[in-house]
Order: C-alpha cells, then structure tokens, then sequence
C-alpha cells in the first residue's frame, strides 16, 4: 500500500511530460481507432476528418492533441443531471461562473469572462444572442476546452476557448426519452428530452428536442450609504421578482455519403423562448439626499419578452488532388423583443413617475469557411482556410418617462454591422519519437459600422496577426509523462455595444442636472482599440495506467491596450450641467498568470484494497495586476483569486445504483477598479450530488441536488471622490434546487 501511494505522488511530483502528434500511432501506447490507409499515415487526419467507427477515450483524444485540451464526453456531461450548462462547466479546472449558485451565469476561464474567453457551439462563434444557458446538457455531445488558441479555432482566447458540440450523427440507433421535474424555493419546473438516432437508407440523422419551463421567486436587499459635502444618507431597498419563463430548443443532423471520400451534412437549429417577470421594491431613506436624485418608497415592475433564433448550417467534405477540402457555411437569423413598465409611488401611494421601455432587436448573419488539409509523407500534416463572418443588427427602441421621450435627439433607431475575414495555416509534425510541434500563423480583421442618430455612421476597423506555437516532449517515446509548451499571441475585439457611442441615462437622476459616480450614464467609444496579449503555457502531465491523469499547467498572458470602464465627469450634449459617464477606454497594459492543478484517479490506484471510488479534484489560483491602477488589488475586473474542485464517485457493490458529489469553492476578493472605486465579492461554496438507479437496461432514475450549501450571495462597492463617498452592500438568497429524472430507451 505505501509502495503505490508514494509512486501516485512521485508520478504527480515528476516534471517530464509526452504528447504524441494528435492521433499519431506512434504515440499512445494503445493505436488509435481504425482508418483508411492514407489516414493512418499520419495521425493528425484521423482527428479532422469524420470516423465512423470507435473514438478514443476523452482521455485519449487529450493526451494525444498537440494543443492543450481538455475533453467531456457524454458520461461526465449527464453524470449529475445538470439543469445548465454553466453548472456542469464550473467543476471543471479553472473554469468560474459568475452567477448566483445553482443558476448558472457567464461562464468564464482563468477568471476572464466579458470576451477573454472563446464561446463556440460545432466550432462557429455563437451570434444572435443565443445564451448557453439556453442549451440543455441533453443536447451536448462533448465538450472541448482549449487553454490556448490555436490557427484554425481562433485567436480570440486570451484565457482559452470552450467549443460546445451538439448531438452528432447515426453512431448507433437511438430513441432516448428522459422525462426532468425540477423544485426550488417550493416551486415544481417540469422539463422533458427526447434524443433519436437512426438511419434512412443511406442517410443518417440525428434530432434532438428539448421542452423545459421554469418559475423563479427571489429577494434582495441593498443598503447604500452616501457621504456628501459632510451630509449622509442611507438607502435601504429591498426587492421581490417572480420570474417565469418557458422555451423550446431543437437540433437536427442530416448527413449524406456523395462517394468515396465525399460527404454533405445539415445541421439546423431552432430555439424560442418567452417569458415575463413582476418585480416590487420598497425604500427606506434617513438622512438629507443628494441633489437631483428620483426618490421613491414602492415601486413596481413589470417585464415581458421573446426570444427567437434559427441556424441551419452546412457542411461539405471531400478529397481534393492530394488533400482534403472541407466547406462550411450557414445562415441564421434572432429577433428578441422586451416591453417593461416602471411605477414609482410614495408612501400614500401617489404616482411619482412611469417608465416605459420597449425594444426590438433583431439580427442576421452569415458565414463561410474553406479549409484545406494536406499530409505529406515527411509526416507533417498542413492546415490552411480562410474564413468570412457578415452580421448585421437592427433595434427600434423606445423611452417614454411620464409619457415623454427620453433622448430623442439621438433617435430610437439603431443600425449595425459586423464584417470579420480571417486567413490561417498552420503545420503540425513530430520531429523525433519524443517530440511534435504544432505552428499556426492566422491573421483576422474586424469592420464594424454603426448609424445612429441622424444617420451618423461610425466605423471601427482593426486587424491583428496572432503567431502561435505548441509543442510536446516525453521523455521516452513510449513515456506515460509529456510536457506541452505554447507560445500564442491573442486578441480581444471590442463589443458592437461598447464601440456605439449613443448613450443610456441614469434610471436615478434625470438629464435637467447632474448625477453621482455611482449612478452614471453610459456611452459607447468608436476610438476604442482591440486588446493583444502575448501568452506562455507550459504543463506536466501523467497519465495513468488505469486511466487517471496528474497534471500540472503555468501560464502567463501579457495584455496591451487593456480595455476598462472609466466613470468621468464631462460636458456632454444632452444636459446643461456636465455628467458623470461610464464609458470604455484603452487604460494601458495588465499581466494576468496563475498555475492550474488536477488530479483523476480511482482510489484503487492509491490505496490497495480500496472502495471502487472515483477521485477528481483540481485548483487554481489566479493573479493578475492593472498598470494603470494602484495597489493593492489592481486585479482585472471580476477575476477571483482562484478556484477548486472535490469529487467523487461510488458505484454500489452488487446494486445498480451510483452515487457521487462534488463541492465547488470560489473565494472571496476584492478589487480596485480605479483610484476611487472598489467592488468585493464574497466566497461562493456549492455542494451538488446526484444518486443514479439502473431500474433496467433500458430505465434510469436518476436524483440530482444542486446548491445544497444554499450560500447566501453578498457584494459589496465603494466610491470616493473629493467631498464624495458611497458605500453599498447587496445580499440575495440563494437556494436548494431537486431535480429528478426518468431515463427512458424507447
């Protein structure tokens, strides 16, 4: 028993790594699945090129990609029944979510969310406004998690990129039926998927579908307090929503063999969605109030709104002289409309003021990509495409306050677009039986106008060359150990919303004065410029004999032209009085590094005679510094300090049942976002487990618990300035969320 648990942590300790050419033979110690003669040549083909017979293990397909990547298959993906995608992504390494716990929320990596990280659904950016939230786990295949970019996936990954794969075709005939009842807070939330997979003479298909609906109840309470010219005032709000909603989401894959070599397929998707929410507030003041601020004791609200997106996308292969050629393209189209009134009342409850705000967006956008794959017999495997992304936007939006426009000389009209053209190669070869390379040179503009008032057109154009470079050693050719380096250039572009420049008031403080740091209007900036930053990775890894891995990774980003909102007082066109404006700027350069740490083992595999447990845990702790800051805490905005994972997994000795759990910390931190202003954010811990019973090979029951913690959510602000300073702290609830399912194979 000691002998196996110090060779665990040797194999932990030891610095040497290997990677084999992604799906070289030569490389792992098992051969890959098989494949025509020409593709098992060279391995980096059985990766591109659709197989049809067995995949290697996610394991595996990790250990053999050159680029570092993580992989996770259908058994991970459905393990705890989770109800988002976010709740299934923030266990695994150094990924957060920034939502309250057991809602999901934006998912990011290394702590970087707000563009850091590259969001792809079958390897294309997501538009439209499509939210992964949206996407049941039921529909996700796997999941493939890039902690550097590379030529042919983009270089828009400053902290890596996360590619979620729908449903793929025939592998097998499927009818998979899984009935879903969900409880929070008292409330029942049915849902209901279906999967099927089969075969029409030459035709394979796959359709997935997907019914849910959902009913939320929350509460908040925030105490503001403001120190002004020696006066102080205390704010105490607190908030009640219920929130329902209900949608539909469905993918199909339609792929038909042209000949040898040749394949087309269609891949369509549809989601909608619509849903409304009532929400009541009421405020208690002691003290003298600040000049020109909207008071109020109850308020209330109503919102209602729709969401629609269609994506059919298409894919054609074939061989092409020596090579093969892939063509993809597709077109899609999303509207999402919004009505919500705002009244505010007085403690006789008088009507002070209405707010009316309607909105209609709408987008299309279209795509088309050519790739080109060549082998050669010197083992290096040539990779070159080009690719063409058009998107345009349109948003007739409406302000009414007591029944009168707000900002109507910059009209309720909003018109945009989004042109991007990227051109790539890249070559990945091994030099010797220890080492392969894999290098990329992608270079990619981004033109963007917008028209605005008075048919004012704004124009955005920026371009970036982004060389890259991974490589692996092992120290024996048949080694269990591989170490990965990468050398990257990445980029983030700015957001069509932060480059317009036509602005939003402050909902406290009306445009006939002035208004406080803390509660600015927000405005667009055209000049704004895309951030680069410079990038080193370098990882351990073991793998182990019973399929475990122990891994090590490092990496460094050095940004330039870090893009930051800035609060400011300036002279602006729609008021008399100058205004305090939020609006984003290049603010100068920021480092970011952090070492990221996991572990995947059976427990057999550290002690002998062990229970058949399965162990996963990982943590990372992130650093990052603002030049253009002062310390202590310049950190980039909203980038916790790190993140961990436990869990494990039990299968019952002579029962069809498994159970498992997993517990998810996040720490609190603070951070200074300027020479004025702080925001702190509190610890998060979640608890999830889940108990699977196999009724019958063909019937599962499976119970999952989410947020059994139950942690309340607090946050906190502050702001000073001269003859200035507020103060704001804000507590919600969180809750307990059962979810059952019945898995059914029709």
């Amino acid at each position: 028993m000691m002998r196996s648990r110090l060779a665990l942590l040797a194999a932990f300790a030891s610095p040497v790594l290997a990677v084999a050419q992604a799906s070289r033979p030569d490389a792992p110690p098992s051969p890959p699945p098989p494949a025509s003669p020409a593709a098992s040549a060279v391995a980096p083909e059985v990766q591109r090129v659709e197989v049809t017979g067995g995949r290697p293990t996610d394991v595996q397909e990790r250990r053999q990609s050159t680029a570092a990547k993580i992989i996770v298959g259908r058994e991970e993906i459905e393990q705890y029944g989770d109800a988002s995608l976010g709740e299934l992504l923030k266990r695994l390494p150094g990924v957060t979510v920034s939502g309250n716990a057991g809602r999901g929320g934006n998912i990011r990596m290394r702590g970087l969310g707000g563009g850091y990280t590259q969001i792809l659904l079958d390897g294309e950016r997501v538009q439209g406004g499509l939210s992964l939230d949206a996407i049941d786990p039921e529909m996700v295949e796997r999941i493939e998690i890039l902690r550097a970019p590379t030529a042919e996936t983009g270089a828009r990954a400053v902290a890596g990129t996360i590619n979620i794969i729908t449903r793929e075709g025939f592998r097998k005939r499927l009818n998979d039926l899984k009935l879903n009842a969900g409880l929070e807070n008292g409330i029942v939330t049915p849902s209901l998927n279906w999967t099927r997979d089969d075969k029409w003479d030459d035709v394979t298909t796959h359709l997935s579908l997907n019914l849910w609906s959902w009913r939320r109840r929350d509460e908040g309470e925030t105490t503001t307090t403001t120190v002004e010219n020696g006066q102080t005032f205390v704010q105490r709000e607190g908030s009640r929503d219920e929130a329902h909603r209900a949608g539909i989401n469905a993918n199909a894959r339609l792929q038909w063999p042209l000949g040898e070599g040749q394949s087309f397929t269609l891949m369509p998707f549809l989601s909608f969605n619509q849903g409304g929410s009532d929400r009541r507030q009421a405020l208690v003041t002691t003290g003298t109030p600040p000049d020109g601020l909207t008071l109020y004791d109850l308020a209330e609200g109503d919102h209602a709104g729709r969401f629609m997106l269609a994506r059919l996308n298409a894919n054609w292969r074939a061989r092409l002289g020596e090579g093969r050629f892939e063509g993809r393209g597709g077109v899609g189209a999303s509207q999402s409309t919004n009505e919500s009134v705002r009244r505010e009342f007085d403690a006789d409850g008088y009507l002070l003021r209405t707010v009316d705000d309607t909105s209609d967006s709408r987008e299309r956008n279209a795509h088309l990509n050519a790739k080109y794959s060549l082998l050669l017999e010197n083992g290096h495997s040539l990779v070159s495409g080009v690719e063409l992304d058009l998107a345009r936007r349109t948003e007739a939006r409406t302000t009414l306050e007591d029944g009168e426009p707000q900002l109507s000389e910059f009209g309720g009209n909003l018109r945009a677009a989004t042109q991007r053209v990227a051109v790539y190669a890249q070559d990945e070869w091994s030099l010797s039986s220890q080492w392969a390379a894999h290098a990329g040179l992608r270079w990619e503009g981004i033109t963007t106008e917008g028209e605005g008032a008075d048919a004012v057109t704004e124009r955005n154009t920026s371009s970036v060359w982004t060389p890259l470079l991974h490589a692996v050693w092992k120290p024996e050719p048949k080694s269990r150990d591989q170490v990965r380096l990468s050398l990257t250039r990445s980029y983030r572009s700015p957001t069509l919303q932060n480059l317009l420049a036509r602005p939003a008031l402050s909902t406290r403080y009306p445009t006939d004065g002035t208004n406080t740091p803390t509660h600015p209007d927000r405005a667009g900036n055209p000049a704004l410029a895309p951030e680069l930053a410079t990038g080193l990775d370098i990882a351990l890894e073991r793998y182990l004999p019973g399929g475990g891995l122990l891994s090590a990774n490092v990496f460094h980003r050095r940004i330039s032209d870090l893009m930051r909102t800035l609060t400011t007082l300036e002279d602006v066109p729609w008021s008399d009085e100058p205004r305090w404006v939020a609006r984003p700027q290049n603010v100068g350069e920021a480092t970011t590094q952090g070492v990221e740490l996991e572990a995947r083992f059976k427990l057999s595999e550290l002690l002998d005679d062990a229970p058949g447990v399965d162990l996963r845990a990982n943590v990372s702790v992130f650093r990052s510094t603002v030049d253009s800051v002062p310390g202590p805490d310049n950190r980039l905005e909203q980038q916790p300090g790190g993140t961990a994972n436990l869990g494990a997994d039990y299968r019952w000795p002579g029962l069809p049942i498994t159970v498992g759990g997993n517990v998810n910390l996040t720490p609190g931190y603070r951070t200074r976002l300027s020479e004025a202003q702080w925001i702190v954010q509190a610890p998060k811990r979640v608890l999830d487990a889940y108990a699977l019973w196999t009724l019958r090979p063909d019937m599962r029951l499976r119970l999952s618990a989410s947020n059994l913690l139950a942690q309340d959510a607090e946050s906190r602000g502050a702001t000073r300035a001269e003859d200035y300073a507020e103060t704001s702290t804000s507590l919600s609830p969180t809750y307990l969320s059962w979810r059952v399912s019945l898995e059914l194979k029709l």
